[in-house]
């Protein structure tokens, strides 16, 4: 292959063990490897994490539960796998065949969990606004509609909206609503034995931001008996989002990116003064340069965004440890970027479009936008 990834998964686990540390002993890191873990790899992610002691893996959906649940069997391992996004009806014999455990907060998923001997997780929504049950009479009609399903609560969470924000407003409402649905679930766990085995809250962002870095989650899971669990999902593979108003991390320092996306050198060619280069010639030699072609454009992530401009301030990729400015417009499937007075190169050697010189997070902010997109974006095939 002309354009692949390289994991490193030593990284992988050391990211994990950071964030292990980080959040205490008296909390849980659950491993979130949604979307592909990230455009990593979820099969592969979910064996090195759970290799290295990891309990829980959050997936996106039924199918990519499968997927990582046969990767761990393949390997002799297992571990609780959460699907988070939700499910529809044809997921159901999935997830009970493969022992996935599904998130719910609504009566239809309620009614799609037949034939009993389920064990689920209840999103709450405190102020995300996108799933999850509100606390007071919703929460409590779907508490009942569980107990006359036979559906047992191994776990309650919700998700912070704005815990990229140090001491945020939103996040403290959100805590204190938290704390009603706990305590709700508490109250009624003595009447019909409702009572969770997880309570969990909060991303990568918690778990870095030394402001929401507190004894709140696990003291509120002691309360109903259970254990504390955070959600990292962005951090395991090397990044962190800035935190607002806040220093130093409590991570960020520590994480190493586990990704290298590289590419061939297809070709090299001199461009002569005048000559101009690719779409609507937005760049045109000032004076003789030296050019070399990748194989690699926005259909395999690298973003459009990153195309030449004007004042030097467009993307790079980096060449036998030096820069290699990206020269006219990032097009589908090539790019052209400027090889001058970077010694030899010519076909087949290897250009780093995400590594070592070149990070997601730089990507991100020629690209306006965060290292999760970037990450998921990335379309080349995993090599061993």
């Amino acid at each position: 292959m002309n354009t692949w990834v390289e994991l490193d998964e030593t990284k992988l686990v050391r990211n994990l063990r950071a964030l292990e540390h980080a959040a205490g002993p008296a909390t849980e890191v659950l491993a979130v490897v949604k979307a592909n873990a990230y455009g990593h790899g979820a099969e592969r992610c979910s064996v090195a994490l759970v290799g290295a002691g990891a309990q829980w893996l959050g997936v996106t959906c039924a199918d990519e539960g499968v997927r990582v649940r046969e990767a761990l069997t393949a390997a002799g391992l297992t571990a609780d796998v959460l699907v988070m996004s939700g499910f529809l009806p044809g997921d159901v014999a999935a997830m009970r065949e493969y022992a996935l455990t599904p998130v719910l907060w609504t009566a239809d998923h309620v009614a799609w969990l037949t034939g009993g001997g389920w064990a689920v997780h209840v999103e709450v929504d405190t102020g995300m606004g996108r799933q999850g049950v509100r606390p007071g009479d919703e929460l409590a009609q779907l508490l009942s509609q569980m107990d006359d399903g036979g559906i047992a609560l191994d776990g309650i969470f919700t998700h912070f909206c704005s815990s990229e924000q140090a001491g945020s407003a939103l996040t403290q409402q959100q805590e204190r609503g938290f704390d009603h649905a706990v305590a709700q679930i508490a109250g009624r766990g003595s009447e019909r034995g409702l009572r969770p085995a997880w309570v969990h809250a909060g991303n990568s962002s918690t778990v870095d931001n030394p402001a929401q870095a507190s004894p709140w989650l696990a003291s509120l899971a002691a309360t109903v008996g259970a254990r504390a669990m955070v959600r990292t999902g962005l951090a395991l593979y090397g990044f962190c989002l800035p935190i607002e108003g806040a220093a130093p991390h409590q991570v960020q320092a520590r994480l190493e990116p586990v990704m290298t996306w590289k590419a061939r050198v297809l070709s090299v060619r001199d461009l002569a003064p005048g000559e101009t280069v690719g779409y609507n010639a937005t760049f045109t030699a000032p004076h003789a340069r030296r050019i070399a072609l990748l194989p690699a454009g926005y259909a395999d992530g690298l973003r459009r965004e990153l195309s030449w401009r004007d004042d030097g301030s467009g993307g790079w990729v980096m060449i036998a440890g030096k820069r290699a400015s990206i020269l006219g417009r990032v097009s589908m499937n090539l790019t052209v970027v400027d090889v001058t007075g970077l010694g030899p190169v010519a076909p087949g050697d290897e250009a780093i479009l995400l590594g070592p010189g070149i990070t997601a997070e730089d990507h991100a902010r020629l690209a306006g936008t965060i290292s999760y997109e970037i990450l998921c974006g990335v379309k080349a095939g995993i090599r061993d």
